[in-house]
């Protein structure tokens, strides 16, 4: 079935690191014109389309920000002209300061079963250093309602890399997110993008032999509490994965909606323009189209790209079926990785071991 992504560009302020499509400055007006361009999107996309959903995602910027009520009206929208499956996952993004018991009611009340919170750290310096505006007993404090108010499918992110963060603290920031017991933690490492306000500061940042120490450390942590790693940077307890980002790891069909959303749908690849004023005046732009039909090469490569940095793997039956191709060429690329101990075969499937993630680019250009 189709995952369906709906991005909400609003924040109260702006992450040192953060260079996503988002805007502080906004009022009541612009974000109910946000609302009614996608209102009008849906229908474009979906009148009489008979489309069936089994995922919804509404990522960010911070979707809390723009208010349950707002939220609940676009699910509203969408299962006017989508078949929504009954067990269908749907997820919000929150802030922990934003995400009290009236947001989480409402959302109760539209459907929403998952809610990811960007902690990042259990550290308050480490959070004011990187510009988060909550503190972690906020974050614990939201993670409490959200089990009493809204669901127990509770998933965390955290960043790791980040400025004067030792290996100390980052035990402390894991051990602290795994006594919160949510279903699902998203460990990053710490990437500065040009466009962040980070980027310029010039801050001294864990060297890399560093931030591979954090990630193993992290590995087995989670690991021997519960939580089995699924993707290079995410974990599962009991089987609880996110499965509308799974869907963009295996390349099932899924559609963005909102400015800077991309979408693999109807057998194109394609995103929208990030202008955000545009976007509410209907000045609705492709920033990116391609048929993926055309570019079957570049499907495969894509692929082989995201299956590896998944816990499944590179399933080579699986593979025949999709490109009609046997993948022995590229498993011969992988038999020195395997020697050293980056990957694995057990006879079906290739995949890369936790230390081969740490050079994952490197193993997946050698392969495309």
């Amino acid at each position: 079935m189709l995952g369906i992504y709906i991005h909400i560009p609003f924040c109260k302020s702006k992450c040192g690191y953060c260079d996503f499509c988002s805007t502080t400055k906004y009022d009541d007006k612009m974000m109910d014109g946000y609302l009614k361009t996608l209102v009008t999107q849906i229908e474009e996309f979906f009148e009489g389309s008979g489309k069936k959903a089994d995922t919804v995602y509404f990522g960010g910027g911070t979707p809390s920000v723009f208010g349950a009520k707002r939220i609940g009206k676009v699910l509203k929208e969408l299962r006017k002209h989508v078949e929504i499956a009954p067990n269908a996952e749907i997820t919000v993004e929150a802030n922990p300061e934003s995400c009290d018991k009236a947001f989480c009611k409402e959302l109760k009340k539209h459907g929403v079963n998952r809610l990811s919170l960007g902690v990042q750290t259990a550290i308050d310096s480490e959070l004011f250093t990187i510009g988060r505006i909550h503190t972690f007993k906020q974050a614990q404090e939201a993670v409490k309602t959200a089990k009493e108010y809204l669901t127990d499918n509770i998933s965390l992110d955290l960043i790791y890399g980040l400025p004067d963060q030792t290996m100390d603290s980052w035990d402390k920031s894991l051990q602290a997110i795994i006594d919160l017991n949510p279903t699902h933690i998203s460990a990053y490492g710490l990437r500065l993008e040009e466009g962040s306000r980070m980027y310029k500061m010039n801050l001294e940042l864990p060297d890399d032999d560093m931030q591979a120490d954090m990630y193993l450390y992290a590995i087995e942590k989670l690991k021997n509490a519960g939580y089995d790693q699924y993707e290079i940077s995410n974990f599962a307890k009991n089987g609880r994965v996110s499965r509308h980002n799974s869907k963009y790891w295996d390349l099932t069909e899924y559609l963005g909606l909102g400015a800077a959303a991309h979408s693999l749908y109807g057998g194109r690849r394609f995103g929208f323009d990030g202008d955000i004023e545009a976007y509410i005046r209907g000045d609705i732009q492709l920033s990116e189209s391609e048929d993926i039909a055309i570019e079957k090469k570049y499907r495969k490569g894509e692929y082989i790209m995201l299956m590896l940095r998944t816990a499944k793997g590179i399933d080579e039956a699986e593979f025949y079926n999709i490109f009609g191709e046997d993948f022995k060429e590229y498993g011969k690329k992988l038999e020195p990785f395997i020697k050293n101990g980056y990957a694995e075969y057990d006879g079906m499937a290739y995949r890369l071991t936790p230390k081969g993630y740490l050079i994952s680019n490197t193993i997946i250009n050698e392969l495309i």
